[in-house]
């Protein structure tokens, strides 16, 4: 399964909102100038979890995007899915010999699984000093 810039980007966003979690709204230039991308490209991926209920906007002078919920109560899974689509390594899977298809599933199930296990509070405490320690944790 290949996550596009959509959910890379997306999940960008959540994570940055969710360091800054109940500081106030975190402007999306901001965000995008931290990362060295597209404020615009990130404008479209914002509204797509707004409508979702995942983020809230502020409008005004010190406005801003922040989290609807608390961080521990937003998986990766929820950003992925909002931004990508359902999780699926192959489409057609139904079509697929018995042994393929079984594959193709627990593929899919071992990325949901790792998906919905992670939290944004888990990403946001991700720091390169312990990348091996979290790595192991994620798989």
């Amino acid at each position: 399964m290949k996550i596009s810039t959509k959910g890379r980007y997306g999940l960008t966003i959540m994570i940055e909102l969710a360091k800054q979690y109940g500081q106030g709204p975190i402007p999306l230039r901001q965000i995008a100038t931290d990362n060295h991308l597209s404020e615009a490209y990130l404008e479209q991926l914002v509204s797509p979890l707004r409508n979702s209920g995942l983020v809230k906007s502020v409008r005004g002078a010190y406005g801003g995007y922040m989290l609807a919920k608390p961080p521990h109560l937003i998986s990766a899974a929820d950003v992925v899915k909002v931004l990508e689509g359902p999780i699926q390594p192959v489409e057609g899977i139904e079509n697929e010999a018995p042994p393929q298809r079984e594959l193709w599933m627990r593929i899919r199930d071992a990325v949901k699984n790792v998906l919905d296990t992670t939290s944004l509070e888990d990403l946001a405490k991700y720091t390169e000093e312990n990348t091996e320690d979290n790595f192991m944790f994620y798989i």
